[in-house]
């Protein structure tokens, strides 16, 4: 990708990266609350589902971890479990962990896929990307909790993230604007993944036909 264009991009990515640590993070913190757990454990599940997903595109792509050597990131982590503990999240239903869940993994998959292309990985490895970003923090919440990994489950998840991500690319090859690439992406990404929540769409499991 061009300088120019690379730079022009780089503040919204931040913006974006820092709105979709911040609804991941909730999400963590909502698991510690439906476990009964303690505000460390808070701010623990918080900050690992958070920056989790993120850490691992950037330590893939070779690019510096976005949130090493900066506080605001871990301080919006921090924030978030401090919100849900005083909110007394405990009492809310799973539907609120499982909506603020999908538009972080939404934002992340397209987040993620336009970083990865930032750094000129090629497209497919860029999608690739995305999902990782997208599901990796959510797994190691889910093991933490002592949940069924995503990955285990038939829900659609990482399918609505790889169609996010898969979205973003393919627009931005066919010349459209990556701002509106990029809504457009988390968009397709979200309203698969709400239709999934909403009217529990499954994907079939290995041997359903017989």
């Amino acid at each position: 990708m061009d300088t120019p264009v690379l730079e022009s991009i780089r503040p919204l990515l931040s913006w974006l990266d820092m709105a979709a640590v911040a609804v991941f993070a909730v999400s963590g913190a909502l698991a510690a609350a439906r476990a009964k757990q303690t505000i460390v454990t808070f701010a623990f599940f918080a900050a690992i589902t958070g920056i989790g997903g993120g850490t691992l595109r950037d330590l893939l792509i070779g690019a510096p971890v976005f949130w090493v050597g900066r506080s605001d990131y871990i301080g919006v982590c921090l924030a978030a479990a401090g919100a849900v503990w005083l909110l007394r999240a405990d009492r809310w239903q799973l539907p609120a962990l499982l909506w603020f869940d999908a538009v972080g993994m939404a934002a992340y998959a397209v987040i993620g896929a336009a970083k990865a292309e930032t750094f000129g990985v090629p497209p497919l490895a860029c999608i690739v990307m995305g999902v990782l970003t997208a599901s990796f923090g959510g797994i190691i919440r889910d093991v933490l909790a002592g949940e069924p990994s995503i990955l285990m489950r038939r829900e659609i998840y990482v399918s609505a993230a790889a169609l996010g991500a898969t979205t973003y690319v393919v627009l931005v090859a066919l010349g459209v604007d990556r701002t509106a690439a990029g809504v457009i992406g988390a968009a397709a990404g979200f309203g698969l993944r709400a239709l999934a929540i909403g009217k529990g769409v499954a994907l079939p499991g290995y041997g359903d036909e017989d």
